[in-house]
C-alpha cells in the first residue's frame, strides 16, 4: 500500500458562527423558548456551534410565514420561479468549497465525497428543477397542475445538503413554500443554505428552516396548516409519521430504510464488481439508505471475489474527513456508532465470521473499521436489519432464481445491484427484483433526472426526475 502524505483541506475556508438561530420569514431569530443544542464534529467531538431548538410556537410561526408567502410565490409565472432556482444553483456552485468543508465537519464524511459527489448533485438538482418550473403543463400531470401549499420537509443526517436539495428544489419549482427541519446532528449546512436563499433574494417565507430534535419534526408534520409532508429517515419514524397524517388529507412521501442486495454472478468482471461492492457499502461510511449491505456472490466465484475484496479493503484509508486522501470518515454520532457496534457483535455471536483490514483508528471521535461478515445466512440479524454503517454481510447462491429469492427476502425494497456480462440476465433478474432502483454493473449512481424511491418498508413516492414533481402538485 502506498503511503500518502496528509493533504488536508483548509478548515478556514468556511466561517462557523458560535451560535445559530431559526430561519423564519427571511431572517434569523433565537426562537421563543430560547432552548439550544450543540452540534459536534464527529471526527473530534469538538463542539462546532450552538443551535436554537424550535418549540411549537416557533414551528407555528414558520408555517404561518410559509402560508403568507404561498400566495405570491405560487402566482409567479414558472419562468420567474425558475430564475430564483437558477440563482440558488449558481450560488451553490460558487460557494461549493465552503459548503463541502462545512458538510464534512458537521457530518464526518470525507471531503472528497462532499466535494466531488454531494455538492455537484446539489447544484444539479436545483438546475434540473429550474428547467421544469415553466413546463409543468407538459410533465404529464394534467394541463394545469397546481401547487399544494405549504410543504413540511424532514431530512436525515447522512446527506444533509443533498436531501435538502431533493426536497426543496421540486417544491419551489412547482410553486409550493417550505418549512424544512434538518437532523439535529447535522443542522449547519441547512442554515448555510438559508444564507444562500437570502443571497439569491428569495422572497421572505418561501423557505423556512427550523432546527431541533424529533419533537420539533413531530410538531411540524402534524401541523394543521401543512398540505404536504416529505420525510427521509428511518422506517420506524416513517411509520409514526404515516399514522399521524392518516385521515388529514395531507400528501405524504416517505423514503425510508433499506437492506439492498448486491448480486455478483460468476461471469461478472471481478475487479469492476469489487469496486462496485466497495462503493456500495463503504461510501459515506455506509450511512446510505440504499447501501449494498448484503452481498450475494455466486458460489463458483466466491473465493475469487472475497480474495479481491479483501485486497481492496486493505487499501482503504480511514481517518480525518478533511484529508483529501481519506476514503472512510467518522461515524456521524455516538448513538449510531453504538448501534453499528451492537449489531456487529451480534453477528459474531450468531456465528458469522468477521474480518476487517488492519487500520489504526483515531483516539478521539466516532470511528468504525470497514468490516465484512462471511458465513452469513438469511436468519442472521446482520442480514435482515439495517446497520447503517460500514458493515457488509456476504451470502452465496447457486442459481439466478436463488439469488432473486434471497434478494427479495427482506421487508425493504429500496435498491439492488446486478453484476454480470450478460445483458439478458440483467434484464431478467432486474424484472424480478422488488426494488425501486436496480443498478447494473455499477452502484450508488444518482442523477437528478432519474426517480428514486422504494417499495414495502422502504417507503412510497418518488423523488428526482419528472416523477419527483408529482408529489408537490394537485
Amino acid at each position: 500500500m502506498f503511503e500518502y502524505a496528509p493533504a488536508p483541506e483548509s478548515r478556514s475556508v468556511v466561517e462557523i458562527a458560535s451560535s445559530y438561530g431559526l430561519f423564519i420569514d427571511g431572517s434569523f431569530d433565537d426562537g421563543k423558548d430560547g432552548n439550544v443544542f450543540k452540534t459536534v464534529n464527529p471526527a473530534t467531538e469538538e463542539v462546532l456551534a450552538e443551535v436554537s431548538a424550535a418549540g411549537p410556537e416557533d414551528v407555528d410561526r414558520a408555517v404561518a410565514a410559509a402560508r403568507r408567502a404561498f400566495g405570491n410565490w405560487s402566482a409567479l409565472p414558472g419562468s420567474e420561479r425558475a430564475k430564483y432556482l437558477f440563482r440558488i444553483a449558481r450560488i451553490i456552485q460558487e460557494r461549493s468549497r465552503e459548503l463541502a468543508v462545512l458538510e464534512s465537519l458537521d457530518n464526518g464524511k470525507p471531503i472528497k465525497e462532499s466535494r466531488d459527489v454531494d455538492l455537484p448533485l446539489v447544484a444539479a438538482h436545483f438546475f434540473y428543477y429550474a428547467g421544469w418550473a415553466d413546463k409543468l403543463g407538459y410533465a404529464g400531470f394534467g394541463p394545469d397542475p397546481r401547487p399544494l401549499g405549504v410543504a413540511a420537509q424532514v431530512i436525515p443526517w447522512n446527506f444533509p445538503l443533498l436531501m435538502l436539495a431533493w426536497k426543496i428544489a421540486p417544491a419551489l419549482a412547482t410553486g409550493n413554500t417550505v418549512v424544512l427541519k434538518p437532523a439535529e446532528t447535522t443542522p449547519l449546512s441547512a442554515l448555510f443554505f438559508a444564507d444562500v436563499c437570502r443571497q439569491a433574494e428569495l422572497p421572505a417565507g418561501v423557505v423556512n428552516i427550523v432546527t431541533g430534535a424529533g419533537d420539533t419534526g413531530a410538531h411540524l408534520v402534524q401541523h394543521p396548516d401543512v398540505n404536504k409532508v416529505a420525510f427521509t429517515g428511518s422506517t420506524e419514524v416513517g411509520r409514526e409519521i404515516a399514522r399521524s397524517v392518516a385521515g388529514t388529507g395531507k400528501r405524504l412521501t416517505l423514503e425510508l430504510g433499506g437492506k439492498a442486495a448486491n448480486i455478483v454472478f460468476d461471469d461478472a468482471p471481478i475487479d469492476q464488481a469489487v469496486e462496485g461492492i466497495v462503493n456500495g457499502i463503504f461510501f459515506n461510511q455506509g450511512h446510505v439508505c440504499c447501501a449494498g449491505s448484503r452481498l450475494l456472490v455466486q458460489e463458483s466465484a466466491f473465493d475469487e471475489v472475497m480474495a479481491s475484496l479483501k485486497r481492496r479493503m486493505a487499501t482503504l484509508r480511514v481517518g480525518d474527513p478533511l484529508d483529501k486522501n481519506t476514503d472512510i470518515g467518522a461515524i456521524n454520532s455516538a448513538a449510531q456508532l453504538a448501534r453499528i457496534t451492537e449489531l456487529s457483535e451480534i453477528g459474531s455471536q450468531e456465528g458469522a465470521e468477521r474480518w476487517s483490514p488492519e487500520c489504526s483508528l483515531p483516539d478521539r471521535g466516532f470511528w468504525f473499521a470497514p468490516t465484512i461478515f462471511t458465513g452469513v445466512t438469511q436468519a442472521h440479524r446482520i442480514a435482515r436489519e439495517e446497520i447503517f454503517g460500514p458493515v457488509l454481510s456476504v451470502l452465496t447462491f447457486r442459481t439466478p432464481d436463488e439469488a432473486v429469492a434471497k434478494a427479495n427476502n427482506t421487508p425493504y425494497g429500496l435498491s439492488a445491484g446486478i453484476w454480470t456480462e450478460k445483458g439478458s440476465r440483467i434484464l431478467a433478474v432486474a424484472d424480478q427484483l422488488r426494488a425501486g432502483v436496480v443498478w447494473a454493473n455499477t452502484f450508488n449512481k444518482f442523477d437528478p433526472a432519474s426517480p428514486f424511491g422504494g417499495y414495502k418498508e422502504s417507503g412510497y413516492g418518488r423523488e428526482g426526475g419528472r416523477h419527483g414533481l408529482e408529489a408537490y402538485l394537485a
